[in-house]
């Protein structure tokens, strides 16, 4: 009989539902949206910050798999105290995804490589750094454009961007966006839109998740600042998406335009 596993984050979700045996995934969160056919033999467990633990232990898995910012300690804790095995990974910048990536997999039975995460490592492997511009080609060479300094919100009410060491943010400097917040001490720190505006970015990337901003709800608050909309599941997660995200990405950071006034 294989592995029996709960999945607290959509995008290993994604991972192990198009990679592992039939039968091996028996819970995932209510925000596990993807792959669509995920089915009804996969049972919701509720949201990845207050997870039925309890619903869990009912599921008899071999394990869960969760991450460090994803989830909260005391579920996790809860969750071994029941006696379940809980692996969680920690995924900070894209080699450490693609190397979690692998670990999870084969907690989760996989044998063999699947040939989506050979593609996304392809897709990536010539993608340049923070000297590549948006409109760079696979290798960050051909159509260069200068870097361009960006803010990107992933909340308001209050206003919280992406700060240091974040998964996103590696993405984005491989694609030739200057986090202005890089180096900021926290991860997600909290700045007033004032500030925000005062730091004069060319760019405000604005993606759609864990705050849905929209043409009508995130662009208006950076008048005259180009903004680019983009797929959070693109930006943040890591699974299959990693294969079409550099394109998928870039075609929007060049669409960017600026704010209506």
């Amino acid at each position: 009989m294989g592995v029996r596993v709960v999945s607290l984050v959509p995008s290993l979700t994604e991972a192990v539902a198009v990679s592992a045996p039939p039968g091996t995934l028996v819970g995932a969160t209510d925000w596990c949206s993807h792959p669509a056919e995920l089915g009804d033999g996969v049972m919701r467990i509720g949201g990845t910050k207050n997870p039925d633990t309890g619903a869990v232990a009912a599921l008899r898995p071999d394990l869960v798999i969760a991450n460090e910012e994803e989830n909260r300690g005391p579920d996790l804790e809860a969750l071994r105290a029941a006696g379940i095995e809980v692996l969680v990974t920690e995924v900070r910048g894209l080699e450490q995804a693609f190397g979690e990536l692998e670990r999870v997999l084969l907690a989760c039975g996989v044998r063999g490589r699947p040939g989506w995460l050979d593609a996304a490592e392809a897709a990536w492997a010539g993608v340049g750094g923070a000297g590549a511009g948006v409109g760079a080609g696979a290798g960050g060479s051909e159509g260069d454009e200068p870097p361009r300094t960006a803010v990107v919100p992933i909340w308001r009410r209050p206003w919280m961007v992406l700060g240091r060491d974040t998964f996103a943010g590696d993405l984005l400097a491989r694609l030739g966006v200057r986090n202005l917040y890089a180096d900021h001490p926290e991860r997600y720190p909290k700045v007033p839109l004032d500030e925000l505006r005062a730091a004069a970015p060319e760019l405000v990337v604005l993606p759609d998740e864990p705050y849905r901003f929209t043409r009508d709800d995130g662009p208006e608050a950076f008048p005259g600042t180009a903004a680019a909309l983009v797929d959070g599941r693109h930006l943040t997660w890591y699974g299959p998406s990693l294969a079409e995200a550099p394109r998928v990405l870039r075609a929007a950071l060049r669409s960017a335009a600026p704010a209506r006034s």
